[in-house]
């Protein structure tokens, strides 16, 4: 049997974006299903189409700096546990990296990040819940309280995400998509998503409170929490109108909580 015959190809629908994954390694394609599993769609036309050879670990360092750059017409990424080239015109790439989830993992942030940068969208370092038809988000460094505002959601919410928050700008406003990438909580979001109401930053308190953000300062904070890798100008010029754009839109307010159940009555 050919190589082509013995391939398997996965699709990872996150935000209404399809990524295509063909690979002939069996384990890899498993591995595909048990990280990504609520995000897996079958069959279907793919956005974007990657070719994958996985291969054996040889020492490489996934914990060094992600590279995303243009070079002859075509986007190439690296890391030391994989290395990536998207033909931005035609979708379509191929991808060499060791059989971990963190590689693709990482890949398909990145390609996420390009395809929302170009309809002003972005992924945002932050928690987001819907509840009442209605998505809220919440941002913040390390250590802010993403995950604990996210276990302490209460029955009637559904976690989008702990940790990467994946926001949309449509025809009517902003959405928030739910995402695989998960934090502290280690389990994917609900694929599910909601027009967003109002994002809020984050800061631990002696009491639970909610107080309006001047539009600077929340473009300010959101432009340190937006996650972008690649080096190109114009892509950063649009990223950074994007959060510009949405400080204007939406309320943005900072949220000072206790770190129990209660602070889910202030909201």
């Amino acid at each position: 049997m050919n190589a082509v015959l013995a391939s398997r190809e996965a699709h990872v629908r996150v935000g209404g974006v399809c990524v295509a994954l063909r690979t002939s390694s069996a384990d890899f394609d498993r591995m595909l299903h048990e990280r990504f599993g609520p995000f897996m769609a079958p069959g279907g036309e793919a956005d974007y189409f990657f070719d994958v050879d996985v291969v054996e670990p040889q020492g490489e360092a996934p914990d060094e700096d992600v590279r995303v750059w243009r070079e002859a017409g075509a986007w190439r990424i690296e890391r030391g546990d994989f290395r990536a080239v998207l033909d931005p015109r035609t979708r379509r790439g191929r991808i060499r990296q060791v059989a971990n989830p963190y590689s693709v993992d990482t890949l398909l942030r990145i390609v996420h990040t390009i395809s929302l940068a170009d309809e002003g969208g972005f992924l945002l370092h932050a928690a987001s819940v819907l509840r009442a038809g209605r998505a809220q988000v919440f941002t913040g460094v390390s250590g802010a309280g993403k995950t604990t505002l996210s276990r302490l959601a209460p029955a009637d919410a559904a976690v989008l995400t702990d940790e990467i928050s994946y926001i949309r700008r449509g025809r009517g406003g902003y959405v928030a998509h739910g995402t695989p990438f998960a934090g502290e909580l280690a389990r994917p979001g609900a694929n599910v998503s909601a027009p967003l109401e109002a994002i809020y930053l984050l800061e631990k308190g002696p009491r639970n409170r909610v107080d309006p953000v001047d539009p600077p300062v929340a473009a300010r904070a959101l432009l340190g929490n937006i996650l972008f890798f690649a080096e190109d100008a114009a892509l950063v010029r649009r990223v950074f109108a994007a959060a510009l754009d949405l400080v204007e839109s939406l309320p943005v307010r900072r949220l000072t909580f206790v770190p129990d159940a209660s602070v889910w009555e202030v909201l």
